[in-house]
Parts: C-alpha cells; structure tokens; sequence
C-alpha cells in the first residue's frame, strides 16, 4: 500500500512531465485499436451485403467465378441458355427460379461523357432488374425500367453525379454504346459500399450485355418452406447435372469475403505495422522520461533506501507508475481509436466507398488487446530505468548526486553495439552481392534489424562524435550560445542518443522507401527507353481492363499511323518436351509489328521468328527448367479452344523487364485454335505515328478515343508520368502513415527539453543571474533541440539510404538496374529535421524564459 501511495504522489507530481508519454502511449493505443475498428467494420458491411443480396441457390457458368463476378478477358459475361430457368423450376424444393443477366465489363457515361464510375475501386455493374435485387432495393423515385429507352441507377450514384430523371446515359459494351434515359433512383435498404449500379429490362440488357437474347449469366434460386439451402443445391444438380456451377447463399458470400479478405489483410497488416512502429519509437519516449525522472529524484530515492525501503520496493515504485501511465494512455487510446475508425470510414466515404456508423463492430479483442499492448510496453520500457531506480545507494541522499554512472556497463553496451551494427553491415553486404533475389531479400531483412538495433545501441557513442561535429557546423557561429547548447546535448549521451534514435526509426524508413521507389522509376524509365519503340500506348485505366473493338477500331482508323499492334492475354495449359504439364500459364498474343514496337533480348532465335505461323518462344528460366531448344514442340491447349503443337522459334532473356517471363505467339496462330466468341479482348494497343507525325496522330488519336473514356492513349512521356505518379502515389500514403512515428518521435524531443529544463532549474537560474538574457537562454535551448533532431536524422537518413541502396541490388537481379537517389526529397527531410527541432523546443524554451531567476536558484 506504501509503494501504491508513493507511486500515486509521484505520478501526480509529475503529471505535465507524464503527459506527453501519455499522448505517445494514446497515439499508438489509438492507431492499433482504429485500425482493428475500421477492418472490422468493413468486414461486417460486406457481409451484411453479402448475406442480403445472395439468393439461397445461385445457378451460373460452369467458367463463372465463385465470386459470381460476371466479367472476363472476352468483355462479355459467361452465360447459360435461357431454358435452364424451366429446368431449374422443375426441381424439387423450388419455389421461385429467375434469370438475369450482370455484366462487369461495361463502362457508363453521361451525356457529356464524364465516366459515372465510382472512384473508390469498386465495380460498375449493368444488369437486369429482378426480384432477388427488389429485396435489398427500393425504387425511392421514378419507375423500374420497361424498354430499351429506360434505365434505373442507385441513389448513390445519382447523388454522386447530380443525374436527374429523363438524363440520357450511355452503357459502352463490347456490343456497342447502348443508350438510355433515367427512368427511376433504387436506394440500398443495406449498406452499399460504393458500386454503381444499372438496371435495363431483361431483354434490353441481354442484347446489350450480350449481343442476344435467350441467354442468362444467372439464375436466382428460392427455396421452398422447410428447404435448407444445401437441400436445395443437391436438387438443382440433380435436375441439372454437373455442367453448371450451383452455389448455395453461404458458399457465394464465403467466395465474395474471401476475395475481399485478402485485399483487407494487406491493409490491416499494413497499418498495424506502421502502428508497431510507433510503439517502437514511443519506447524511447517512455525510457527518457523516467530516465530522467529517476535522475531528478535521485536524493529522494536515497532519502526512501535510508529509512528502510528496499530495492524491489523501489523498483516496483517505478514500475507502478509506469503502469498507472500506461492504463490512463491505453484507455485514452482504446476511445481515440473508435474515433479514428470513425474518421477513415468518413474519409474513404469522400473516395466513394460509403460505409456506414450503423455497422460500427468494436470486437471486445479490441480494447482488450490495446490495454495489453499499451500496458505491456510502457512497464517493459520503463523496467531500465526502474531497475535503475533500485540500484541507487543510501548515501546519495547525503549529497546533490544523480544515480551512478556505470562505466563498464557504457563499454559492454558501446561492444554489443558495434558487434550488432557490423553484423547488419555484413548482411546488407551478403545481400548485395546475392545472386538471387529471393535468398538476398532475407539477408536485407536481417541487415535491416541488425544495423538498427546496433545504431539504437550505440547511439551514446555515435552522438558524443556527431553532435561535436556538427556543433563545429551548426553552433559556434552562435557564440557562447552555441558552445551551452553542444555541452547540453552532449552532457548525457545516452539521452541524446535515445531521442535521436527514436527520430532515426521513421526517418530511415522515409529515406530507404524514398531511394527504392525514386530507382524503381528511374529503371523503368530507363528501361522504356531501351525496349519500347513506338509512340503511343492505348490501354484500359479499369483494373483488368480489356479494350472495347470499337475502341481498336478507331485506333486502326486515325490517319497519320505508320502501324498498329494489338496484344492479347490466353490462358493456357503447356506440355513440354519433358512430359510435365504446367497449367495456368498465359501466352502473350500480338501481332508480328510487336518485335519491332518492344525491343526484348533474346538468349537464342529471333523473335521475329515466334509470330510465323505455329510458332512461340519461351522466357530462358522455362526453357532450362523443362529442357527446351529452337525446334523443340510445345502441346499448347488454349481455355475455350483447341490444342495447338507450337515450334520454339525464339528464347527471351530471364533479364528482361518488360513483359519478363512472357510466352509470344501471333494473334493470326492462336485464331486457329481460339474460336472468336471465345478469343479475349485486347490488353493493350501500341501505335506508331509516321515519321514527323507523332504530335499530329497524338491528337487524332485523343479524338477519336474521346467518345470511350475508359481507354486512355499515352505517349512516352505520359505513360513515365503515370509511372511516376502511380509510385510517389503510394510513397505519399506510406509516408502519411509514418507521420505517426514521427510525431511520436517529436514529443519524444520535446519531453526530453522539458524534463532537462527542470532538470537544470537551479543552473538555469545561475546563468540568468550572471547576465544570461531570456532571448539567450530560449536561444539556447532551440539550437539543442536542433542538434538532436540533425543527429536523429543524419543516422536515419545514413541508415536509410544503405537500406535502399542494398533493396535497390536484389531489384537490379529483376531488371531495375538503375539507383537514383532523390537527393532533393534527402535534403528536404534534413532541412525539415531542423525544423522539427525548433518546434519541439518552443514550449520548453518559452516555459524556461519565463523562469523566476531567484526562485530557481534556490531550488533543491
């Protein structure tokens, strides 16, 4: 009950300086806990989706996905004749059969041909309007659909894009561009995450999802009364056989949450990384504070051991408060972290996917496992200077002492971290120097732990170095200011080294992903200009996207091109040589101008030579791996046709970057084999303007693409834009989510002045009262923060660009062979260090200038 008291006066008394420990506790508490809030979150809103939107049996294609995702490499859905409805009614358990017709694959417009697509990812579905989606929708205005002339939208997308009733809209298909005027709003009467949906009639939506009637993609199945669904299913294959895919409500919300799941488990695992980040820097934070609240409390420590109280006592003391910090932080934590899922659910709903409060899941794992994270680190943490605590002899309470320095301990700690950081420099060296990417990646892996433990070990070591120097740099010019602010920093170097290091973590991060992503583009920029010789790159921006034939045709038709190269993706099964079959590779198909618009390296043959009639190559791995030479015969079944014997004309080079791993055989081949209903869509288009024509069929090319905005026309320039973009998109979010380690870090600077300025209380006011101005002494302290924040990042910023320059090796063995450091993002982040520094001090500096000078020098 005594160490309970103690504990409780201390941490009371010292409520300001626990703060800001607090807050980093909270930070970290509040980013695992949202991030655990907003996964569940979602996961329940697709399932209520899932759940309500199923029919008890659904009936599809035999090729139809489990997901039921009616889209594919042809544009159109697969579907079923029209008489299985009949067939399926006839079963026995039937109460209801009904067939409709989805598509995936289509592209809506407005009238002025702005895309009414969502922004978020999610599809764009044109169906046919049926009893199964009556039950989850309700016609808010209008009237459900009644001809080719009328289609009904959701409410979110006519919100989205301000469409009124009698708005004509375009359904762009492989079938053509259908259009049809706005006859009614159905509202979600369940949380719709953000698709957008359009319904035709039956018929109109057959002709256009299809090109003819008589067809569904499928059919929704309703169980008579006292039917279960599985009872059900083993009805309908009994009635209908086993050459159709027939999946009960259960197995199609399973199929439809795992595809999600794997998209969510990134994310998830992603935040919560970055989450653990921020509890490894918010270590810091908490072993500074009590570090130095032990140090300032060492008479008192002394005064306790004097009257009796024993090491554990003291110890436990300590460790109790910790735990009384990281309780308040951890609670505190738990509330922000409903808060934050609350937040990126309102954010993602301006990026289109709209999820609802209503489906808000706080799972009890939750707010237990932020008080065990958050409890469990910040005793941990402060078990250092806790056991430090213990330690401290009665007799310093006879004298104005701080606990003892223990310089064989600074040598044992100065070894162990010198044997640690060689040892990550001679992994990052071994993964350097790997032949394969795969073993390199985990000798990076270990490089990375041990070079940053070891500098997080050494760093009292590194700081009384780097600190002088750049006090030589950075402080003298200041004067005797300066000369006080080096002396600070470098008074405890322990605790220089600890702050700065918790500033190192999130800055070696930014500086490693900023080098690999900044040599990611300049290799493939480099790459491009190497191998791509044409001008224009003609591609769907939908994820998976195939080109519409209208689209095709309008590229073949623009004037001033020299030629046009169409290139489509097969899937296919090979039988080599060997014997082995390997199934679910894919066979690039082009025309013969694609040797000459991608310029690829070959080990043997020309590639020329694979798109003569019944002829391909093969990627070098393959070719060594089943035994294949020029003139070697490869059985190649296509999916959805017959199977072809293919002679090896050429072998590509394992080396290249475009296209690496590919398998060619011309379009004019694979068309014997892969009848037209079943051949795919184009992947890609490229077009290559006549000599001195580029700007002008640049041009003409964006006109007559204008009317499909689904497919973009790029030139080199454009697509090493998009390149670029795409990558400093992603650099952007990663470093949006290491913010939180940094601004962790910053309180950890600005807890480490604040508890020095007390600290120095009665030097403080000796300076003051020896002519020290306010203006001097706030001066001081704001370059001593800028000195550690500079340290914190020049070790980071070091770290970081070894590990980027090492990652940026193992990519070289895939073909990014370029490193580019991006020096103005480098300098940006070590000017903004500097800055950082000068934020974290205000408050300290102010409180400090406002010292009463007397009052401090009689401080005890």
């Amino acid at each position: 009950m005594t160490v309970l008291k103690t504990s409780m006066r201390n941490f009371f008394a010292h409520k300001g300086r626990m703060a800001l420990s607090a807050v980093a506790v909270l930070l970290s508490v509040a980013f695992v806990c949202g991030t655990l809030v907003f996964t569940d979150t979602m996961n329940t809103t697709f399932d209520n989706l899932f759940q309500a939107t199923a029919s008890d049996v659904q009936v599809s294609a035999k090729e139809a996905s489990d997901t039921g995702e009616t889209t594919s490499r042809t544009g159109r859905p697969p579907v079923m004749p029209a008489s299985v409805v009949g067939e399926v009614r006839g079963a026995e358990g039937v109460q209801k059969a009904e067939g409709t017709v989805f598509s995936t694959s289509a592209t809506v417009v407005d009238h002025d041909l702005d895309k009414l697509s969502p922004s978020s990812g999610a599809p764009t579905i044109v169906g046919s309007w049926n009893g199964n989606d009556a039950r989850t929708m309700k016609i808010t205005s209008g009237t459900a659909p009644k001809g080719p002339g009328q289609v009904m939208v959701d409410a979110d997308t006519v919100d989205k894009h301000h469409l009124e009733i009698g708005d004509e809209i375009g359904i762009i298909t492989v079938v053509g561009t259908h259009h049809a005027r706005v006859s009614g709003v159905a509202t979600f009467t369940v949380t719709n995450p953000g698709a957008a949906i359009f319904y035709l009639d039956t018929k109109t939506a057959q002709q256009t999802l299809i090109g003819r009637t008589g067809v569904y993609t499928n059919v929704n199945v309703t169980a008579a009364k006292g039917v279960t669904d599985a009872r059900l299913k083993r009805n309908v294959i009994a009635a209908l056989g086993h050459g159709y895919k027939v999946q009960t409500a259960k197995e199609v919300a399973a199929a439809n949450q795992k595809q999600l799941q794997s998209m969510l488990n990134v994310m998830k695992y992603a935040m919560l990384g970055f989450a653990g980040i921020a509890f490894l820097v918010g270590i810091f934070l908490i072993i500074n504070t009590f570090s130095m609240l032990v140090a300032q409390r060492t008479r008192e420590i002394g005064l306790m051991r004097a009257i009796g109280s024993s090491r554990k006592q003291v110890n436990r003391s300590v460790l109790v408060e910790a735990l009384l910090l990281g309780v308040i932080g951890s609670v505190l934590g738990v509330g922000a972290g409903v808060g934050i899922a609350v937040g990126l659910m309102k954010l993602m709903g301006t990026m289109g996917m709209h999820l609802s409060t209503d489906d808000l899941t706080v799972a009890w794992t939750t707010p237990a496992l932020g008080l065990l994270l958050g409890v469990v680190v910040t005793v941990l943490a402060a078990y250092l200077p806790a056991r430090r605590a213990g330690k401290v002899s009665p007799m310093a309470a006879l004298r104005d002492a701080h606990a003892p320095a223990d310089a064989r301990a600074g040598v044992v700690r100065a070894l162990i971290g010198l044997v640690l950081t060689g040892g990550g420099v001679a992994s990052l060296f071994v993964a350097a120097n790997a032949d394969e990417a795969k073993a390199g990646s985990g000798w990076l892996g270990l490089g990375v732990v041990l070079t940053l433990v070891g500098f997080v070990v050494i760093g009292p070591l590194l700081a009384g170095g780097l600190v002088r120097v750049l006090g030589l740099a950075m402080l003298r010019i200041f004067g005797p200011v300066g000369r006080m602010a080096e002396r600070n920093a470098l008074r405890n170097p322990r605790r220089t080294g600890a702050t700065g290091a918790a500033l190192m973590i999130g800055l070696a991060l930014v500086a490693c992903l900023s080098v690999v992503g900044s040599s990611m583009v300049a290799s493939a920029t480099d790459e491009l200009d190497k191998t791509v010789g044409t001008d224009f790159i003609v591609q769907s921006d939908v994820e998976g996207g195939v080109i519409k034939p209208q689209a095709v045709r309008a590229v073949k038709n623009t004037p001033g091109l020299e030629r046009v190269t169409e290139y489509k993706l097969l899937d296919a099964t090979l039988t080599t040589p060997d014997g082995k079959v390997s199934e679910k590779e894919e066979i690039n198909a082009a025309d013969p101008t694609y040797a000459q618009d991608v310029r690829t390296k070959t080990v043997a043959g020309n590639l020329a030579d694979a798109y003569r009639p019944d002829s391909m190559s093969v990627f070098e791995g393959y070719a060594d791996k089943h035994g294949i030479t020029l003139g070697s015969t490869v059985s190649v079944h296509f999916k959805g046709g017959s199977t072809a014997k293919l002679t090896v004309r050429a072998i590509t080079s394992d080396e290249a970057v475009v296209d690496k791993g590919a398998m060619y055989a011309s379009i004019s081949t694979v068309a014997k084999y892969v009848p037209a209903k079943n051949m795919p869509l184009d992947l890609l288009v490229f077009a290559t303007a006549e000599h001195g024509q580029q700007d002008a069929a640049y041009k003409a090319l964006k006109t007559a693409l204008h009317k499909d905005p689904s497919v973009t026309v790029r030139d080199q320039t454009d697509y090493k834009k998009a390149l670029k973009d795409q990558i400093g998109q992603l650099l952007n979010m990663i470093y949006g989510l290491l913010a939180l380690a940094i601004i962790v870090a910053v309180l950890g600077v600005v807890n480490t002045l604040a508890l020095s300025v007390v600290e120095r209380t009665r030097e403080i006011g000796l300076m003051r009262a020896i002519g020290l101005s306010r203006r001097q002494l706030r001066r001081m302290i704001r370059l001593e923060s800028v000195v550690i924040a500079v340290f914190g990042a020049l070790l980071g910023l070091g770290l970081g660009m070894g590990w980027g320059a090492t990652a940026q090796k193992l990519l070289a063995l895939e073909g990014l062979k370029v490193l580019d450091i991006p020096w103005p993002t480098i300098t940006a982040v070590f000017v903004g260090s500097a800055f950082v520094g000068l934020f974290a001090a205000l408050v300290p500096a102010f409180r400090a200038g406002r010292m009463n000078v007397l009052n401090a020098i009689a401080t005890d």
